[in-house]
C-alpha cells in the first residue's frame, strides 16, 4: 500500500466538472498524482480539511463512470 504523499506543497487545480458557486467544488492535486500514483482530493470551500488519497486505478474508474453518468443525479 502506498504512503499518502505530504500534501503541504500541492498544488491544487479545480476540477472542470465544479458547479462554479453552486456549492460543489472539488479540488484535485495533478503534480501529486503524477509522481505519487495516487489522486489526492479536497474541498475547494474548506481548503484546511483533509485530503482524501486515492489510488489512480480507483479514481480513473470513478472519474470514468461520471463521465458514463452512471450516478443517480437526484
Amino acid at each position: 500500500m502506498s504512503s499518502i504523499p505530504d500534501l503541504s506543497r500541492a498544488t491544487w487545480v479545480k476540477s472542470s466538472y465544479s458547479g462554479g458557486n453552486e456549492g460543489q467544488c472539488l479540488e484535485f492535486a495533478p503534480d501529486i498524482s503524477v509522481t505519487a500514483g495516487v489522486v489526492p482530493v479536497r474541498d475547494s470551500k474548506n481548503p484546511a480539511s483533509p485530503a482524501l488519497v486515492f489510488s489512480a486505478d480507483a479514481w480513473g474508474s470513478f472519474t470514468a463512470a461520471v463521465r458514463a453518468e452512471e450516478f443517480p443525479t437526484a
